[in-house]
């Protein structure tokens, strides 16, 4: 894998998952017109007189990904709290952060005990914990940032959105999709009218193979009672982004899906509990632990470990004895599946067929979608468009705009797109120029309910909002 680039995986793979096609795009015939993706500028932000402050209540992965942007922009964003009860990620974020004492708390709960310090609060707990932050930071008068998913409940939702309206406060949701200049180019051109009648999308999420087992098998979304499933905890974004290009509601959904291969029938002769155990295929395992976390040192952060190369490895295995992301991938516990279609109808008849794959070998979205007149496909670097009357093709590919070349901007630019919206919004009071409002949030998520209910069911379901 490691002389393949990007690009020439998802070119080599004519993938055919879960019934969906994504054909070479060049098998588009024609002459070829190559044309910049550029982030456009948006004339309704503002030069900052003062930074937006937050509190961020969760120093994970995603709470540092938003901490990150307060240091790279400290004239937009500077995190004056944390609450997080790991003694060693408080520290760090704590140090990063320069966060008074008396303003670092061990739960979510503490924050609370003290009058209102800062304009927002930024969620990055585990799922099952962002409603109680998220209504009582609402009622002491505090914007919020909320991770997705909302909630692990449909009732929640609804009472995190009546609150917000109630006490006039802002809320975004981190739908990161919506920020990047490559999905905004994709609805551009989607919505634009120039291929006619949208008839029908095919979209694929490949979820990458260790990204599976990291996540899914032994991390902390193994368990979809606690936390959420799958089709939410991973694939919410997908939804979102399949309703915002569309611009109409889902109607009807099917879906299907189930745990094929991390499960202990599978698990390969001469295999132990811990990949530390002596396992005699841990060397060829493509999920093994010492693989993926101690020789390639991918995904970290979840160890908590030091940053001192000398150290690091000593502690990486300490903790693969110790923590589940040293366990056998088919001796865990998990439920989550590892393999889900889902076909939807929308308003208008337009048809969707979205799989969400785990077994694949890029961590990445390919969309496809069929007009009268035309054909749009990408692969979250490049846009391709075909025009059947003129037969045009045309390759639109993502800028390489220094902010987001960075690793600290993930989601291919996303993440930063939506701290400085939200900042915007936040520091003008004006929660229109949210793009990722709760209300908007709120649809994908019964859609990803109503998915799970369908799968579980066997059924087709219809989509009320």
């Amino acid at each position: 894998m490691d002389s393949f680039s990007r690009r020439d995986i998802l070119k080599t793979f004519g993938l055919t998952a879960g019934g969906l096609s994504f054909l070479n795009t060049d098998t588009f015939a024609g002459d070829s017109i190559d044309e910049p993706i550029e982030l456009p500028h948006d004339d309704r932000y503002i030069p900052l007189e003062k930074p937006v402050t937050a509190i961020v209540l969760g120093a994970g992965n995603r709470g540092n990904v938003y901490g990150r942007f307060a240091l790279a922009f400290p004239n937009e964003l500077d995190i004056v709290g944390v609450a997080e009860p790991i003694p060693f990620r408080n520290d760090k974020y704590a140090s990063a952060h320069q966060i008074a004492d008396k303003n670092r708390f061990k739960t979510w709960e503490d924050v609370f005990k003290v009058p209102k310090f800062a304009d927002a609060i930024i969620i990055s707990t585990p799922d099952d914990l962002h409603y109680g932050p998220a209504m009582k930071a609402l009622e002491m008068g505090y914007h919020v940032l909320l991770e997705k998913p909302i909630s692990p409940s449909y009732q929640e939702c609804l009472d995190i959105l009546a609150m917000a309206k109630k006490t006039k406060r802002i809320i975004a949701v981190c739908h990161v999709l919506r920020y990047t200049p490559y999905f905004r180019k994709l609805k551009e051109i989607a919505q634009s009218g120039q291929f006619g009648q949208l008839i029908s999308v095919n979209h694929l999420e490949g979820i990458e193979y260790q990204h599976m087992a990291h996540s899914y098998v032994r991390g902390n979304w193994h368990v979809a009672k606690d936390t959420n499933p799958i089709i939410l905890a991973k694939s919410c974004h997908d939804l979102d982004i399949l309703r915002w290009i569309i611009g109409k509601p889902c109607k009807s959904i099917a879906a299907y899906g189930s745990l094929s291969w991390f499960r202990k029938e599978n698990a390969p002769e001469g295999s132990t509990e811990r990949c530390t155990d002596g396992c005699k295929v841990e060397p060829e395992c493509p999920f093994s632990a010492l693989s993926i976390y101690h020789k390639q040192r991918l995904r970290i952060r979840v160890l908590d470990v030091t940053d001192d190369p000398a150290k690091q490895g000593d502690e990486i295995l300490a903790k693969l004895k110790t923590s589940p992301y040293g366990r056998c991938v088919y001796r865990m516990n998990n439920d989550q599946p590892d393999h889900y279609t889902t076909s939807m109808e929308f308003e208008g008849g337009i048809t969707v067929n979205f799989a969400m794959e785990a077994f694949t070998s890029f961590e990445a979205r390919k969309t496809r979608l069929m007009f009268s007149h035309g054909e749009v496909w990408g692969d979250m670097d490049e846009i391709q468009t075909y025009d059947f009357r003129t037969k045009q093709n045309t390759k639109w590919r993502a800028s390489k705009l220094p902010e987001y070349k960075t690793q600290a901007s993930g989601h291919a630019g996303g993440d930063y797109g939506l701290a400085r919206n939200f900042v915007q919004a936040v520091a003008q009071n004006k929660p229109e120029l949210l793009t990722s409002t709760i209300e908007a949030s709120i649809e994908s998520h019964v859609m990803g309910f109503m998915a799970d209910k369908s799968r579980l069911g066997k059924q087709m379901v219809e989509v009320k909002i």
